[in-house]
């Protein structure tokens, strides 16, 4: 299965080729690096040459910005009713991955659907994409990332979109530890959502690989769900991983401890507006009642 995000209106894929892509963001212009874009470019037109922001990597690992025309340290922009601050970082990305747009909307109507009030746990939440969409729809949410700075920018996202009304909490931690404590305090969630890194460190050193660690947690999860859960999303970005491996992973865990629901995978894509290429941005596995 390939879902494509493919209605924004404050976001597009422009133009992609020898390793980059050109992407408009609001009113500014990006060049980026890409690993998945293996073909050549078929034209450096004017916009690829003068965009406001080029990213070069280094030859010694991370990179850096050139500023071509001038932008602010960050920005302000729209999806649909969802509102979020987007800031090049100095490690290439922007504080948001637009593709996810896909799983937005899914999430928003799997929720509205619930008729019912629904609790989320957002386990390596980042800038809370996702926190903001369940919390736009309704749901009461717990954001749990073991990065301050992205918790604070997750934030100012859901302050930006108005929803400072809705109860959403903010947690910096370990996501292991910290279900582990939701497990002993008897806390249960109708939804969770992950997104984990191919490899990562929490705030007190804790290592995370995802080839040795993805099933024991998600098989962790599941017993912070309620009896009736509505959903569970796995996101990865792990290059050589398959969907099939996110759908095992669900069916060997909540396959067995649930009744019913359904569980598929597939691909996230988003089209060119140049040429109407699909860039594939990554995987996802999903349990839905």
């Amino acid at each position: 299965m390939l879902l494509l995000a493919d209605k924004w209106k404050d976001y597009e894929l422009i133009d992609m080729g020898n390793g980059e892509k050109l992407e408009r963001w609001g009113d500014y212009v990006l060049r980026r690096p890409d690993p998945q874009v293996v073909w050549p470019m078929e034209h450096e037109w004017a916009l690829w040459k003068n965009p406001h922001g080029h990213y070069h990597r280094s030859a010694k690992g991370g990179g850096q910005w050139e500023q071509k025309k001038k932008y602010p340290e960050q920005w302000k922009i729209n999806y649909k009713d969802l509102k979020f601050h987007i800031r090049p970082t100095g490690f290439k990305h922007t504080g948001l991955f637009p593709e996810q747009a896909a799983n937005w909307d899914w999430m928003i109507d799997k929720i509205n659907g619930a008729n019912r009030p629904i609790r989320v746990l957002n386990l390596f939440a980042y800038t809370g994409g996702a926190t903001v969409a369940c919390a736009y729809a309704g749901a009461e949410v717990c954001h749990v990332d073991a990065a301050k700075g992205m918790v604070n920018w997750a934030k100012d996202n859901i302050e930006l979109s108005g929803l400072n009304d809705r109860t959403v909490r903010f947690i910096v931690d370990d996501v292991v530890k910290f279900v582990e404590r939701e497990i002993r305090r008897g806390k249960k969630y109708d939804a969770i959502i992950m997104d984990p890194p191919s490899y990562g460190r929490g705030p007190k050193g804790e290592v995370w690989q995802i080839e040795d660690k993805l099933f024991d947690f998600v098989n962790l999860c599941t017993d912070v769900l309620t009896d009736e859960p509505l959903f569970f999303l796995i996101n990865s970005y792990t290059t050589g991983f398959s969907s099939i491996v996110l759908e095992n992973v669900l069916t060997t865990t909540i396959g067995k401890k649930v009744n019913g629901g359904k569980i598929y995978g597939g691909e996230l894509g988003i089209p060119a507006s140049r040429d109407g290429k699909i860039l594939p941005c990554g995987i996802f596995g999903r349990w839905e009642k």
